[in-house]
């Protein structure tokens, strides 16, 4: 049985405040869901209903590019997207399909200085991508352009990744690739106008082998549309000679299921 003084050391001051803190902050303002601001137990999470309404992605899907099939179509049998268009990764993996909660979601913490949502959504990608974790693999964010950083505050797949870098131990390499040229959103372009506005867009860290040390890349995103920017990512990761690249992200668009970007 623990002494009195054992007790004590396990009770971290910290820790303490920061629970009183909270405590304080859900009096003032009581929590609510994410998405429709029904009340709920805790921050930062959604209602049942919402939570419900999320469409996670799950086997049987594509082994490249994880994009779920109506039925098991057997080993190794591949989706007609990554037949007609092979993916310059190796695979990619993703937690949920992108419909209305998923973007909800994603716009708060895209858009709405919500860096803390990262830790929801790396729950559901930690599961969605257990097939790619391993200490032989580092963490890379997609980066975001300098200037549309300072006016966000932050990159939302840097947060991402560092949540996931929290629940897996792997590392986090958020400088090994850097967006040198600014972009146009992609939002409400076409797959060829997304292809043309992210070629070039991108340069490796010029110490990116020796930072990598032969370890794999997983590639972080919060939503794959088209697939435009993680290829572009890859194809520089390719040219500075990283062998495997996969892909994980919170959400995903599937042509015919749920909501288009």
């Amino acid at each position: 049985m623990e002494s009195e003084d054992e007790l004590v050391k396990t009770v971290r001051p910290g820790a303490v405040l920061r629970r009183l803190g909270r405590g304080v902050l859900d009096l003032l303002y009581p929590p609510t869901c994410l998405v429709c601001h029904a009340p709920i137990a805790s921050s930062d999470a959604l209602c049942a209903g919402c939570f419900g309404r999320l469409r996670p992605i799950t086997a049987p899907w594509c082994p490249r590019l994880g994009i779920p099939f109506q039925h098991d179509l057997g080993p190794g049998a591949l989706s007609a997207e990554a037949i007609a268009d092979p993916p310059p990764y190796d695979r990619s993996r993703s937690a949920v399909l992108y419909n209305d909660v998923a973007r909800a979601v994603v716009s708060r913490l895209k858009y709405g200085d919500r860096p803390e949502l990262a830790g929801f959504c790396a729950r559901l990608m930690h599961r969605a991508g257990h097939e790619l974790w391993g200490s032989d693999a580092v963490l890379v964010p997609v980066p975001l352009n300098r200037w549309r950083q300072l006016g966000r505050r932050y990159n939302q797949s840097t947060e991402l990744a560092r949540a996931l870098g929290r629940l897996t131990g792997m590392a986090v390499e958020p400088g090994l690739v850097a967006r040198h040229r600014h972009t146009r959103q992609q939002v409400g372009l076409s797959r060829e106008a997304r292809h043309r506005n992210v070629t070039g867009a991108f340069r490796s860290h010029p110490d990116l082998a020796a930072r990598l040390a032969g370890r794999r890349v997983i590639l972080v995103d919060d939503v794959i549309t088209t697939g435009s920017t993680i290829a572009a990512v890859t194809r520089v990761l390719a040219k500075s000679g990283v062998d495997k690249v996969d892909v994980i992200s919170f959400a995903r668009v599937v042509v015919g299921q749920e909501t288009s970007i």
